[in-house]
C-alpha cells in the first residue's frame, strides 16, 4: 500500500511541476519597454506588469509566467525577439 502511496505522490508531482518563464534584469531596457512587452506577449495587466518589472530590477530577474513547456516556449521568443533577455527553467 505504501508504495502504491509513493507512486501516486510522485505522479501527482509530475503533474503539477510547471515550467517557468524567467526574465532578467539588464542595463539596456527601459522600464517602459519591458512593461509593454509584458503585457502584449504575455498578456499581463499594466500594474502585473510594473509589478514584475520592478522584481526584476531590484532583484535581477523575475519568473513572469508558469505552465506547459510548450505554452511558455513561443512567449519567451517574443520576449527575446524585443531585446529582454529571459529563459525557460
Amino acid at each position: 500500500m505504501k508504495e502504491q502511496q509513493e507512486s501516486s505522490q510522485d505522479t501527482l508531482e509530475a503533474v503539477q511541476k510547471d515550467n517557468e518563464l524567467v526574465v532578467f534584469n539588464d542595463e539596456v531596457n527601459t522600464f517602459d519597454h519591458v512593461i509593454n512587452t509584458l503585457i502584449r506577449v504575455c498578456k499581463h495587466s499594466s500594474e502585473q506588469a510594473q509589478q514584475c518589472t520592478l522584481i526584476i530590477h531590484f532583484n535581477g530577474k523575475c519568473t513572469v509566467k508558469t505552465g506547459p513547456l510548450d505554452k511558455l516556449k513561443p512567449q519567451c521568443q517574443g520576449i527575446l525577439d524585443a531585446g529582454i533577455q529571459a529563459e525557460i527553467v
